[in-house]
């Protein structure tokens, strides 16, 4: 009876009024589904990120109850407390239980919160821990049974597993499809436990303003142009030619591959000490490795630092005196 009372108090406030009836709009609803999951993301990631420290796959053992644990946490401090979710709360959304003959807003019972939970986290837990419950329960060879026992056994089991889990797609699939023909139960736990989405709020109309609309176009206009355009422009060789401009234009010497000592101590591309140095018949040097996958990449090499012509890259040949001791 508390329970009944409570429930009452809360259908009771000023929001009471909102008419259930009131259709939703089908992206809302998807969007709250969105923003739940976005959410879980969030909170997993945080969560393995205290451990980040400490040895590799420290989590991964026990990975599959450690997100149904959070999940749980998350439901008992959101949909059990308000009788909604938070991405249904950034969206003034609510659930209401379709099970009461009454007019106005009835939240959920306890019972088809938990049902919902259950319905939400169960099947994933399920379905990633399904190979390690046939080991827990013995159906290996060496078991408690016979081997040919526990292979029949554990093929049926799979087989089970597989039915069941292909018939729980195909439902949740015509579900969706449902959701879009009537726009009500975007999810097949909800229109289980009789679940549905409802304003929390009077009057809460998604608009979106003209001006949005108008940023939004423009902006999809300009990046469709600019990835059409970038993959056209060299900019290696732009950089270089402002290069240049700005720092007095560098021209090729043109006197071979040999170079002087003190030019060869940086590569021109990655700025490193150059391994297997090369150079392109300009004074500037380059490892092997990054010369040689830039001429690869552009058929009309010129020197990223000075912007003279390049030709193939050759070794640099260095005079090299031994002094005596």
């Amino acid at each position: 009876m508390a329970g009944v009372e409570s429930e009452d108090n809360q259908s009771s406030g000023p929001e009471a009024d909102v008419d259930p009836q009131t259709p939703v709009l089908r992206i809302s609803q998807l969007d709250a589904l969105e923003l739940d999951s976005a959410l879980e993301q969030l909170v997993w990631t945080q969560f393995s990120q205290c451990f980040q420290n400490c040895r590799p796959g420290l989590l991964t053992p026990l990975e599959p109850e450690l997100r149904a644990l959070l999940q749980l946490l998350l439901w008992r401090f959101t949909l059990y407390s308000n009788s909604n979710t938070v991405g249904q709360s950034l969206l003034s959304l609510r659930y209401h239980s379709v099970l009461s003959s009454r007019p106005h807003y009835t939240p959920l019972s306890r019972r088809q919160k938990l049902g919902l939970a259950l319905l939400t986290i169960g099947p994933h837990w399920l379905q990633e821990r399904s190979h390690s419950l046939l080991l827990c329960l013995g159906l290996t060879p060496g078991g408690p049974v016979s081997e040919r026992d526990s292979g029949l056994l554990q093929k049926g089991l799979r087989n089970c597993l597989t039915l069941i889990s292909g018939i729980t797609q195909l439902a949740s699939f015509i579900n969706f499809l449902v959701f879009l023909r009537k726009g009500r139960h975007p999810v097949l736990a909800e229109r289980i436990v009789g679940a549905r989405a409802v304003f929390s709020k009077p009057n809460v109309v998604r608009d979106v303003a003209y001006q949005y609309m108008n940023r939004e176009l423009l902006w999809h206009g300009f990046a469709e142009f600019l990835i059409y355009l970038l993959p056209l422009i060299n900019t290696r060789k732009l950089k270089a030619a402002v290069y240049s401009m700005v720092f007095g234009g560098e021209s090729a010497d043109g006197g071979g591959a040999t170079v002087g000592p003190g030019v060869w101590k940086e590569c021109g591309l990655c700025g490193e000490w150059p391994t297997m140095p090369h150079t392109v018949g300009c004074r500037h040097v380059f490892c092997y490795y990054c010369i040689k996958g830039l001429s690869i990449a552009d058929a009309y090499l010129t020197c990223p630092k000075c912007g003279a012509e390049a030709g193939p890259p050759e070794p640099v040949k260095m005079e090299v005196e031994m002094i005596g001791m």
